[in-house]
């Protein structure tokens, strides 16, 4: 006997009316969220070498070394101690004392541990921030060339983004005038980044100067410091961090980590500072999104920023005679020219002589010369003519990659 099946009659709906969207497709803001190029580049960088190909990988932004023994070894301990379960959603009272302390220690600066937040990794930091501050008919100041993520979480918020230009006339640094010059009563949000990426610019003490002293016209301006490369900085120079004015501190966030100073990309760790007026709100987001920071981590944390600290510095010397050959050789280019970075790990040469568009020659010399770089404009509009190479890699390496950059341009003359 065959057995009678059951089927749903089909959802009828008057003619003139349109299917509706499934809700996977109704997601509001979602197709407005970018995202950041170099990991599409380290993919497939990845997926060249595995099928064979010798690609030296001069795109992606982190240190080539391993983190130091000594703070692999507190993790390690700290799980064997059982700290396994959950830390407060603030992080570790002890993380956050040991954050005062050093930012005591290096700038002579105080701040409580009541307003530093353990989060895991920086990009938190702009997502919370932007998330809180931006909506529509609002405006958000960014710096462009600069890191993609600012302007993908601006987008998302409905905020209007507005770029803040980095030129290479200035040395890739900010311009107080011109910053302030942008600022209108419906900016709601600053972002700065120094030392930068993608330019490897660094803002002078007497720029931000200027620049603190203009906001006090705009005293509903919260800004957005960046500073996770406060200490990758070369020729003697020092670090201004924006926790230094006491007349912003009511409307500075500040994002600092482990991840670029101690070689720890991948453990996830970032700290912020907060105004008291924003700090229980972020309280609030990180007990909704992410509960608290992998607990093991954060002893890692303590041990890096109270045990030695030679290993930083071996690093960043390393780094300033990476960014003296790296420098050297582009310039010996045909159509190259690059002004020496002052701080982080990046070089942003001017390709503009060479006749390519500068994500066109990224792709080449990936696809045909086995080497990784990113081309300026993933960095925003004003990147147009530029390539960023990561000098957080081997000298015989970058050696290696300009020769064959050398080659590929020599050969299209």
């Amino acid at each position: 006997m065959r057995r009678a099946t059951f089927r749903y009659p089909a959802p009828s709906r008057p003619a003139n009316v349109a299917p509706m969207k499934t809700a996977l497709q109704t997601i509001a803001g979602f197709d407005r969220i970018g995202e950041e190029n170099a990991f599409a580049v380290l993919a497939r960088a990845q997926e060249l070498a595995a099928s064979g190909r010798d690609i030296i990988n001069l795109g992606i932004g982190q240190p080539d070394f391993r983190t130091p023994e000594n703070i692999v070894e507190a993790a390690i301990r700290a799980l064997r101690d059982g700290h396994h379960g959950y830390t407060p959603a603030t992080g570790l009272p002890q993380l956050r004392e040991a954050v005062a302390a050093d930012l005591h220690r290096r700038f002579g600066v105080e701040l409580s541990p009541g307003n530093i937040i353990i989060v895991p990794g920086g990009k938190v930091t702009m997502f919370a921030a932007i998330l809180m501050l931006g909506e529509p008919g609002a405006d958000i100041l960014y710096p462009d060339p600069g890191f993609p993520i600012y302007r993908s979480m601006i987008e998302f918020t409905g905020a209007r983004p507005v770029p803040v230009p980095i030129r290479e006339e200035n040395g890739f640094a900010i311009s107080a005038e011109e910053v302030l010059s942008l600022l209108t009563p419906r900016t709601r949000l600053l972002i700065l980044n120094s030392p930068a990426n993608p330019c490897g610019g660094v803002t002078p003490k007497a720029e931000i100067d200027r620049l603190v002293q203009g906001m006090a016209e705009h005293p509903k301006l919260a800004i957005l410091s960046d500073e996770i490369y406060d200490q990758m900085l070369y020729d003697g120079q020092t670090h201004t961090t924006l926790l230094a004015y006491p007349e912003i501190r009511d409307r500075l966030i500040l994002l600092n980590g482990w991840s670029k100073t101690y070689a720890m990309t991948g453990w996830r760790l970032g700290w912020s500072a907060w105004p008291d007026a924003l700090f229980d709100k972020v309280r609030k987001l990180a007990v909704n999104a992410w509960s608290c920071v992998n607990a093991p981590a954060q002893y890692a944390a303590i041990e890096a920023l109270t045990g030695p600290q030679d290993a930083v510095a071996a690093m960043v010397a390393e780094f300033d005679t990476r960014r003296k050959l790296v420098v050297e050789l582009l310039n010996q280019l045909p159509g190259v020219s690059c002004v020496t970075p002052k701080g982080a790990f990046y070089a942003f040469p001017n390709i503009s002589g060479t006749g390519f568009k500068a994500k066109d020659l990224a792709s080449k010399l990936l696809e045909q010369a086995g080497v990784a770089t990113i081309g300026g404009p993933d960095f925003g509009t004003l990147g147009e003519g530029y390539i960023r190479l990561s000098y957080a890699n081997s000298q015989d390496n970058i050696r290696r990659a300009i020769d064959r950059m050398h080659d590929f341009l020599g050969e299209r003359g």
